[in-house]
């Protein structure tokens, strides 16, 4: 059987290693914590840690510890299936953990990153996390063999159970668990080679499902503590402002209230017994606000500071190939197009939510978080406290989205809370009004493209000029390059996980940078939503220009790049191209490359004499290189869809006064179950690479969305929400 050699120095296994492209250290000799004992100081029912990933009960039940956050994406069993691929135990009795980031950093940060974002829950930690399931097998082989007194090369192992080849003895992993745990970390591991692949690759059956049916699972805003009070906060709805005055002696008299307190310098907070209680009296106070610089804001004024952005002088490059501003001025035909796209929230299903216990040694915090260690981060910076005595217990999340990695104000705000009551467990809940105005939102842009075509219809040149906000010069100015946020390039770039999948003979893509005042975040599928509206729909306008097919006129510019030539070849096959669809239904394209996937698809929609738009077929097709979990990854395609296709149809934040208008769904709304199309969804792993799976997918059905409106009307859409335009035919 081939396998894949991983060769780990000695160094490597008692100190630690680096992993794979992240810079954070992993101990691979795994100490045990001091809350679980030594393999002599167990009872024969205590499970026994194999290593950091691995404890094995002694019914042969395997916890499978697992850093990254489950928030809905399939995250928490994807990982457990590389693990037990490598383990070679038994699926079903396979259960899972969280470690903490407190145990994680008591031990040398053995688990790597907890961050769960840019859809790098699988493709950030494979390697090493299998690395880790094979050094457990190798020492659970070696403690039977061990105790057989035979050679370990004469054992295998299946289903967690060893064998000796020659004389068919048996034993479990339950019951070397402990002697295993004693054993020195082999040097060197071997990894298997996909073709050897029993449950990678398969679509098992989600570990988190029966929980969430049957109610067991608790998210934060479910979470009880014994002495637990409640708290709701409102701060104030201008960017920048402050809190003035308030008058508490109200709200102090209401049912159930214990206390009234500032939060930072920008909020108060009502403490009750009940939430309900807090939310009734946090209405009734009086509360006074410095709006600060930002009080005239609005989008008319953020829009006029983007248009400047589109003809200035000065820009950054991301992109460039020949000399595309030369070739425009030579060619046959110019097509011109403005693009924009709005300010998007996260509007997850869970408001912001956290719970804190503070006193003047400890802090603890419940909490949904993409990311343990900043939540612990977080958590100590506010108590005031080493990270030390601070711990995070990570909770399953009501949608994440990016919200909940970066961002922890809310943590930020319980702990402060929690300081004013010590020895109080304090449950903070945001409404979903607060959480609509105190978001980090998906930034605004737009686009001015510019396309040359010659004589025989073919692209010459193209000038692509995109003006709007930097999330990393708000969010982490040490990430951008000599003051260039590359972030911004998404699926434009020359190369990489995010590159561009055509290639135009002159070409030139840019950003002006313009910075509003409303803070931006990473928001689902980050940049690559607006730019492969942007690229996809222009490459149609240009495609109508020049009087070609839309497919031929991509294809003849995606020649040398084969993976995305090929998804895109796979949904216009499944879904007919070329063919006449139903009376009345009408198809469009898009294809693009993110989180080093390659996406492509086709939809199907049908425009009525009221321009009521339906879409009633997606086909989506996806190259991840490797698929862990195909049902998984269907099912994340479907959702980022409807996540993708609710911000194209409804989705859109403005802003009047310094606020954001929007207040919840009423006004911020989601597609509904009708307005949702099929989807067929096409997994074509190629193998060789490990993509990401719930961003990149997301991108693509907006732009085809748009075409198919085009050839459904001949009009062509460039800004959004679609709830703002007139969808009758031209």
């Amino acid at each position: 059987m081939k396998k894949e050699r991983v060769n780990i120095s000695r160094r490597e296994f008692l100190i630690n290693t680096t992993t794979v492209g992240a810079g954070f250290t992993l101990g691979l000799y795994l100490p045990l914590s001091s809350s679980v004992a030594r393999a002599a100081e167990q009872t024969t029912s205590a499970p026994t840690e194999v290593n950091a990933w691995v404890v094995i009960e002694p019914d042969d039940t395997v916890i499978i510890r697992i850093a990254r956050s489950e928030m809905g994406q399939g995250t928490l069993t994807g990982l457990a299936q590389l693990v037990a691929e490598e383990l070679e135990c038994d699926w079903s009795r396979v259960k899972t953990e969280y470690p903490t980031p407190g145990q994680s950093l008591a031990r040398d940060r053995i688990w790597g990153s907890f961050a769960t974002g840019g859809s790098q829950g699988i493709r950030g930690s494979h390697q090493y996390v299998r690395k880790g399931a094979a050094v457990a097998r190798e020492m659970l082989i070696e403690a039977a063999a061990e105790s057989w007194g035979v050679p370990k090369g004469e054992c295998s192992v299946s289903a967690s159970v060893i064998t000796h080849k020659p004389t068919g003895r048996t034993t479990t992993y339950g019951k070397v668990a402990a002697a295993a745990a004693e054993m020195i970390p082999p040097f060197e591991v071997e990894l298997k080679d996909p073709k050897d692949w029993k449950i990678i690759g398969k679509p098992v059956k989600r570990l988190d499902t029966v929980d969430k049916l049957n109610g067991k699972q608790v998210f934060g805003t479910d979470l009880q503590l014994p002495g637990m009070l409640n708290a709701a906060i409102k701060a104030c709805p201008v960017f920048g402002g402050k809190l003035a005055t308030f008058d508490a002696a109200k709200a102090r008299k209401m049912p159930g209230v214990r206390a009234v307190v500032s939060v930072e310098d920008n909020a108060v907070a009502v403490v009750a017994d009940t939430w309900w209680q807090a939310k009734t009296a946090l209405d009734a106070l009086p509360v006074t606000w410095n709006k600060g610089p930002n009080a005239k804001l609005s989008s008319a004024s953020i829009a006029k500071m983007l248009d400047e952005g589109l003809t200035a002088k000065k820009a950054f490059v991301g992109n460039k190939a020949g000399e595309a501003k030369k070739a425009l001025k030579g060619a046959v035909k110019m097509v011109e197009a403005t693009y924009a796209y709005p300010y998007q929230n996260h509007a997850t299903m869970e408001p912001m939510n956290a719970t804190a216990l503070w006193s003047k040694d400890r802090c603890e915090v419940w909490c949904p978080t993409q990311n343990g260690e900043a939540a612990l981060d977080a958590t100590a910076k506010a108590a005031g406290l080493p990270a030390s005595k601070c711990e995070v217990y990570k909770i399953h999340l009501g949608g994440g989205f990016g919200r909940r990695g970066a961002f922890h104000d809310f943590v930020t705000q319980a702990v402060a809370i929690a300081k004013q009551m010590p020895g109080t467990p304090i449950k903070l809940l945001w409404t979903r009004e607060e959480d609509m105005q105190h978001g980090h939102y998906h930034p605004i842009t737009k686009a001015r493209m510019v396309g040359g075509l010659d004589d025989k219809g073919d692209l010459v040149g193209l000038h692509m000029r995109i003006s709007g906000q930097s999330i990393l010069a708000a969010v982490n100015p040490k990430w951008m390059q000599n003051g260039v946020d590359m972030f911004t390039f998404q699926g434009l770039l020359p190369d990489g996980d995010h590159a561009i999948s055509y290639t135009v003979p002159n070409l030139l893509v840019e950003h002006a940078m313009r910075n509003p005042p409303v803070p931006p975040g990473f928001w689902r599928g980050v940049n690559i939503n607006q730019n492969a509206v942007y690229m996809e729909s222009f490459m149609d306008e240009l495609a109508h220009a020049a009087g070609k097919d839309p497919l031929e006129f991509r294809r003849k510019l995606m020649t040398k790049h084969p993976k995305s030539l090929a998804v895109l070849n796979a949904v216009a096959e499944k879904a007919g191209w070329g063919k006449p669809a139903a009376k009345g239904v009408h198809r469009g394209l898009a294809v693009c490359k993110a989180f080093a996937s390659h996406v492509a698809a086709c939809a199907e929609v049908s425009v009525d004499d009221s321009g009521t738009l339906k879409i009633h077929r997606i086909v989506a097709a996806t190259d991840p290189g490797h698929a862990v979990n195909p049902q998984q990854i269907e099912a994340q395609v479907e959702g980022s869809f409807v996540f993708g296709l609710s911000a194209l149809l409804y989705g859109e934040c403005t802003i009047k006064g310094g606020s954001v208008e929007q207040q919840n769904f009423h006004n911020y709304p989601s597609m509904l179950i009708s307005e949702m199309p099929k989807v067929d969804v096409i997994v074509m792993p190629s193998g060789g690479f490990w993509g990401g799976i719930g961003e990149p997918t997301i991108a693509v059905a907006a732009p085809a969305v748009l075409n198919a409106i085009f050839a459904a009307t001949g009009k062509r859409i460039r800004e959004f929400p679609l709830k703002n335009a007139d969808l009758r035919s031209a």
